[in-house]
């Protein structure tokens, strides 16, 4: 029983006890009723004080500590921290940097954090409002009410939880790609699965051939591990087979690093005829092939994968969930022949020990009932209406697609230099990405990437007109 005049903490309430004994502390410093550098009952007296265990004080300490409000002096005890003091009334708060336009593959991944999506023309992924969240609350909620304790307490198997390889390998199927659960390798998104078959099958000074434009951040992985990069021109109508078979017979390039669905940033789809020249040339010049599919939930399944034509023989295919499912989920996988996956599987282990089995579980619940497919389908749907008010507003300001946009973006000629305008584009509010930032010799040029999601606005077509010059 409590020893003193403190009101009785209340049992049974939704708050547990720790955290209104750690409130009622928290009230009296913000009131300078304890004032800083006040110490604080001792656990054990606080304890007998409000009638609760020493643990439960321990843990209230720990709150107040975490806020900010108390420190812990060895030997002493807790004490009221020090607080700052406040700004002068009337003061200014620090004005804020003034926000760049993008120059390379960081900045636009930084600009991404700080941008809001509805001014966001340039983004590269879907806004938080498109995705599911009562799907990833339903796979959480069935995660803890199943027997999830081995996966919370353990490091995992390092290939990746056995259930969510068994359901990517279904998926795999629905595409063609027949791999069984042993041949897929769970990793930290599309990315990371990227920089194990870096680190793994490059060396230093190895010629890698890229889509150009790409994806910039594949551009400075590459550039980073010492890679010579051989851009191969990538148009509305795909890769110039002419201009990678000359480089291959020059250069014997290592790999082929490519999008063949969906491609960032030009929304094109490589088709059946292409898909098996290429894989020709790749036997020919005797290189392999990263087939990066990060939109494929974006794309019908029946679009061809070179990974299922070529059987995961001189192909390894790459893909992740942050496009389509959320990017606080850092899930991804890769499928190749089983001679590949031991190697890979040192690298991974060598690099971050496993991959999390408690989201790689949450990722097999959301695939395992059909939620994910249910949710991808209804993307594709708005992903199409979305495309079609885009290219309305393009022609209504006279602006012309430089390939026929599909999944989530498209490749727009607005006739200027679309890094000049940037700026401009970034004072008046609309975060866009030019076209330099997906060359791989950052080529000035009149194109920029355009979110299908994020470019509805009209006022953004009508602020990048006014910035266009002439």
């Amino acid at each position: 029983m409590p020893t003193s005049t403190h009101p009785p903490l209340q049992r049974g309430a939704s708050q547990p006890l720790a955290g209104q004994l750690a409130e009622r502390f928290a009230q009296r410093i913000r009131e300078r009723l304890l004032p800083p550098g006040a110490r604080l009952p001792s656990v054990r007296d606080c304890a007998r004080q409000h009638g609760v265990s020493p643990h439960t004080v321990v843990a209230a300490y720990d709150q107040l500590q975490a806020a900010g409000l108390l420190e812990a002096r060895r030997q002493r005890g807790f004490f009221v921290r020090e607080s700052r003091p406040a700004p002068a009334r009337g003061a200014r708060p620090a004005a804020a940097p003034p926000r760049q336009a993008p120059v390379d593959a960081t900045a636009l991944i930084r600009g991404m954090f700080e941008a809001d999506a509805a001014r966001s023309p340039g983004l590269g992924t879907l806004p938080a409002d498109w995705l599911d969240g009562a799907l990833l609350r339903s796979a959480l909620r069935r995660l803890h009410q199943a027997d999830a304790q081995p996966l919370q307490l353990g490091y995992g198997d390092p290939s990746g939880d056995a259930r969510l390889r068994d359901a990517l390998s279904h998926r795999l199927a629905d595409l063609g790609i027949h791999a069984g659960p042993a041949q897929i390798l769970t990793t930290h998104g599309a990315t990371h699965a990227i920089d194990l078959l870096i680190r793994t099958q490059l060396q230093p000074g190895d010629a890698v051939l890229v889509d150009d434009p790409g994806w910039a951040v594949i551009f400075a992985r590459l550039t980073r591990a010492g890679i010579r990069l051989l851009p191969v021109p990538r148009t509305g109508r795909g890769p110039d087979l002419e201009v990678l078979a000359a480089l291959a017979a020059q250069h014997a390039p290592r790999a082929y690093l490519t999008v063949s669905v969906l491609h960032n940033p030009t929304g094109h789809s490589l088709g059946l005829a292409d898909a098996h020249r290429l894989l020709r040339l790749a036997d020919a010049h005797d290189f392999h092939i990263i087939e990066d599919d990060s939109y494929g939930f974006l794309a019908p399944e029946h679009q061809p994968r070179l990974a299922a034509l070529d059987g995961l023989r001189r192909v390894t295919y790459v893909s992740g969930f942050s496009k389509v499912l959320t990017p606080a989920w850092r899930v991804g996988y890769l499928a190749a022949a089983p001679e590949r996956l031991a190697a890979l599987t040192d690298t991974k282990l060598l690099d971050g020990l496993t991959s999390s089995p408690v989201l790689e579980r949450a990722v097999a619940l959301c695939l395992e009932r059909g939620g994910l497919r249910r949710h991808a389908q209804r993307l594709r749907e708005r992903l199409a209406a979305a495309r079609q008010r885009v290219a309305a507003l393009a022609a209504r300001q006279g602006f012309a697609w430089a390939a026929p946009p599909d999944g989530l973006f498209g490749w727009l000629d607005v006739g200027a230099d679309t890094e000049r305008i940037a700026q401009p584009l970034l004072d008046a509010g609309w975060l866009t990405a030019p076209g330099a930032l997906f060359s791989a010799t950052r080529a000035p040029g009149s194109l920029m990437r355009i979110n299908m999601a994020t470019a509805q606005d009209p006022a953004f077509w009508r602020a990048l007109r006014a910035a266009v010059p002439g």
